[in-house]
């Protein structure tokens, strides 16, 4: 038979899946990060990282969130390949194919930021001007998880067992995009955003374009992590896959996550950073786990405490 054909399906899509509605939601929902950042938001931020006068150190510390993130959405655009390629469902691959759109789309923002913000800042200051590339930005535990995280997709291709598939997304979209990611934009929200601050005391500019070129991303994210939790909720309540395979994956990373978090002493309190990523994981497995629980909306997914309006000058 042709592998066109198909007599289960009536048509070639269903748009009441929830992958379906996620593919959608991409749809409605995209963004240019050339574009939609506009330049003038990226001046303000040059000039107000120089006029603040940040110390080398802390002016690193900006710099390795930066490069982490950027890291992060470069080696995912890549890493995914695999996962799409074993599904099954035309929802999910379609929903797939979108993602890694949109993390290539994240790498280009961070990127874009790097060129126009940190490096020219780096020449006013009188700093080293270093690429994202550099390995002064990456530690072990961050190896790990990312390496992992490879490691994890790629053998999908020579085994995509239920249990395997529940690693991966475990690895990808919990670990990496709902705990590292969201603690990540809580960071950058506490710190360079204008509400009072739970994690650092010393007063920080406010920095709309990374704010805005950050929810953008974050809007992106919440449609990875509603539909990593809906699959993975899935295959264990339908008892496909043990709870207890998800949760020895979850937590055998969230070690190397507070270890990376460590890394963030000079601006931050680490403790506050670790602790915040401790309840987005204890949230994401009661989802998973607990039969009553529900799967938030989008905006909820990737929603931070204490924010304001993060695209305001």
């Amino acid at each position: 038979m042709s592998r066109y054909a198909d007599d289960t399906r009536d048509m070639r899509l269903d748009p009441d899946s929830f992958a379906g509605g996620y593919f959608r939601h991409a749809v409605y929902n995209h963004w240019d990060p050339y574009e939609d950042i506009p330049d003038e938001k990226l001046e303000t931020d040059l000039e107000r990282l120089v006029a603040d006068e940040p110390s080398e150190a802390e002016f690193d510390e900006f710099r390795q969130l930066l490069a982490q993130f950027g890291a992060g959405e470069e080696a995912v655009t890549e890493d995914l390949a695999p996962m799409s390629i074993v599904l099954e469902d035309i929802n999910d691959q379609m929903f797939l194919s979108s993602q890694i759109y949109e993390e290539a789309k994240h790498t280009a923002f961070f990127d874009r930021y790097w060129r126009n913000v940190v490096n020219p800042a780096a020449e006013k200051l009188g700093f080293e001007v270093t690429p994202p590339t550099g390995a002064r930005f990456f530690n072990d535990s961050y190896t790990h998880i990312f390496d992992e995280t490879e490691r994890n997709m790629a053998e999908l291709l020579e085994n995509d067992s239920p249990e395997q598939m529940a690693r991966a997304i475990a690895h990808y979209h919990i670990v990496v995009e709902s705990v590292m990611a969201q603690t990540g934009y809580y960071s950058f929200q506490e710190i360079y955003g204008e509400q009072d601050s739970d994690i650092t005391d010393r007063e920080m500019p406010h920095l709309p374009g990374v704010l805005e070129g950050v929810g953008y991303i974050r809007s992106d994210e919440g449609r990875h992590v509603g539909w990593g939790v809906r699959k993975l909720r899935t295959l264990v309540q339908d008892g496909i896959v043990d709870p207890q395979v998800v949760r020895d994956t979850l937590q055998g990373l969230m070690v190397h996550v507070a270890k990376n978090n460590n890394d963030y002493s000079v601006m931050s309190d680490p403790g506050a950073m670790i602790s915040y990523s401790r309840d987005k994981l204890t949230r994401r497995i009661e989802i998973i786990t607990q039969q009553d629980a529900e799967v938030p909306d989008v905006e909820e997914l990737v929603a931070l405490e204490n924010e304001p309006d993060a695209a305001a000058d």
